[in-house]
């Protein structure tokens, strides 16, 4: 069905009114002071101040920005998104522009451009508000809330590409530009300035304690020997007041085992020795543990077996040859040609897709096979596979996956105090969140440092890690970074020498990290999730602090 686009007459203190125009990108007729008023402005507000109680007293010229704050801007345009998408690409349909285009937004510091992002053609601007006939939009850019916004999000990559570093201590000034942008088929477009707006942030840096800053003593009854290595203490502080300070966000504990020892234990955010970390997908390395063991006690054959040996796949839908032949290596790699995409939203198999159904693994193999992909072809994050693996698992070992489990690799390891998640069908969930110390996961790193050898004896089988620590397959679109059985691989250089790691990796920036070649392994816990700066921030604690620390 083809939109319409209406003429808007607009009373802020009243109703809002619509009559059809037959130009279909027909500029709005709006009424109101504050309006007419603030015509192509960004404005600046503390929190949420609902439209029809907003006036000039409200506009802020000046905002403390802290860690936790509240900094929303109302911008007013005078024309709705679509029709100056119109202007740039007249002969798209409102259908397409919609879907081709939305706002670019510039943000500069001191005068000096920071940022630009072209945020995507599905960010939406809140309810009531249509790209069609909307003229003014509000957005957070700042919250003391856990939310999950685009906006937010950009807000903090502008703060990861260079608006962290802009933005030290004392007064800045910020602006805001917005253009309208659209791809076309050869290019992208950028309209003219639409709206902009400017503001004096003050930055005052949290006060440290030296406290806070002092390295943490290593309490006794860790069950781990302690290293006498010495390393660079200076370094550690150095991270210790970057987490305190909040330039380093949401870190709960840094641990680091040198040669097999206990050498830094660090806690942070109220979490201790005994918290329990949700870090999210690294559960989903466990999976691969346990298909390794199965298959080593004959309840898998190989990972080359296939789908087909474990469900009948005719009897759910979308059938296609092409799902017998999936094996257990696809999904291990994440390599498999269901129609699966965690990357892409729009995609069927999308893991939030998943999780709102009453069964994961039906849901799953429920799935069309994507014609664009073959079986072991191409890498693409899809979560809803490692859920097939659970099940398998469960469904081939005697009394189930959870004893299984306990029995043959929490029990060894002395693991006691774990939680996991489970599906609807009360299986382990292998997706991830599988919650443990910080010290139980360092021991879960070490085991594969150790070749799966815990206490003298043989945990997980020697053949199975070095399969698992091996590059299976390249990982799109990153410079040579790899993927394993359900582990990542990639290199770090520090002062021009390269070190191969193997790792772990769950939103937020959680990482179990494996060197190579260095008798190190790293926990690295986080709760900043869905924040674009989790993994980055955990990757410059490794290379910043900890490698500088400890290679000195």
């Amino acid at each position: 069905m083809k939109r319409t686009l209406f003429l808007l007459t607009i009373n802020l203190f009243g109703l809002i009114a619509f009559s059809q125009n037959t130009n279909l990108f027909k500029t709005e007729e709006i009424t109101g002071d504050l309006y007419q008023s603030n015509i192509g402005k960004v404005t600046f507000m503390d929190g949420n101040i609902p439209l029809n109680q907003y006036k000039k007293s409200d506009f802020l010229t000046s905002f403390n920005l802290v860690y936790k704050s509240n900094l929303n801007i109302r911008f007013f345009l005078n024309n709705s998104i679509t029709n100056y998408l119109h202007e740039l690409a007249p002969n798209l349909s409102a259908e397409e522009l919609v879907e081709k285009g939305n706002l670019q937004f510039s943000f500069y510091i001191d005068n000096k451009p920071i940022y630009k992002e072209n945020i995507n053609s599905g960010c939406n601007f809140g309810y009531g508000n249509s790209k069609d006939t909307s003229v003014i939009f509000r957005i957070p850019l700042t919250s003391s809330k856990d939310e999950n916004l685009w906006a937010l999000h950009m807000w903090d990559r502008f703060k990861l590409n260079g608006g962290g570093e802009a933005l030290t201590n004392g007064t800045h000034n910020l602006r805001i530009e917005i253009r309208p942008y659209i791809i076309t088929n050869t290019e992208a477009l950028v309209g003219n300035l639409v709206a902009k707006g400017q503001i004096k942030l003050i930055i005052k840096t949290p006060k440290v304690t030296a406290k806070q800053i002092e390295i943490q003593p290593i309490l006794p009854n860790s069950e781990w020997e302690i290293s006498n290595f010495q390393f660079d203490r200076k370094k550690i502080e150095m991270l210790n007041k970057e987490i305190a300070s909040y330039d380093l966000k949401e870190i709960t504990s840094v641990v680091a085992i040198y040669d097999g020892k206990l050498l830094i234990e660090e806690y942070f955010n109220d979490a201790s020795r005994n918290t329990l970390h949700d870090t999210r997908s690294t559960g989903k390395s466990f999976a691969s543990t346990f298909i390794g063991i199965a298959i080593n006690d004959g309840y898998i054959k190989n990972e080359n077996q296939r789908l087909s040996s474990f469900y009948n796949l005719g009897d759910y839908a979308n059938y296609n040859a092409k799902k017998d032949s999936i094996t257990i290596k696809d999904l291990l790699t994440m390599s498999s040609s269901f129609d699966g995409s965690d990357a892409h939203s729009e995609s069927p198999g999308n893991e939030e897709n998943m999780y709102p159904t009453d069964n994961w693994v039906k849901f799953t193999l429920n799935l069309a096979i994507d014609p664009s992909k073959t079986n072991g072809g191409k890498w693409d994050y899809f979560t809803a596979g490692t859920i097939l693996l659970g099940d398998i698992l469960d469904r081939n070992i005697p009394d189930g996956l959870e004893k299984y489990a306990d029995e043959k690799l929490f029990k060894p390891l002395n693991i006691t105090n774990y939680k996991w998640q489970y599906t609807p069908q009360k299986v382990p969930n292998t997706a991830g969140s599988l919650q443990m110390t910080s010290l139980d996961y360092a021991k879960y790193a070490q085991l594969y440092k150790n070749n799966g050898i815990w206490n003298n004896k043989q945990v997980i089988p020697q053949a199975w890690v070095e399969k698992t620590l091996t590059k299976q397959i390249q990982i799109p679109e990153r410079d040579n970074q790899f993927y394993c059985y359900l582990f990542w691989n990639k290199t770090v250089n520090y002062k021009g020498k390269n070190y191969e790691t193997y790792y772990c990796a769950g939103n937020g920036g959680n990482q179990f990290i494996i060197f190579k070649d260095l008798p190190l392994v790293i926990i690295i816990t986080s709760k900043a999730f869905n924040k674009p700066y989790g993994h980055p921030q955990a990757d410059k604690i490794v290379h910043d602090y900890l490698l500088p620390a400890i290679l000195k």
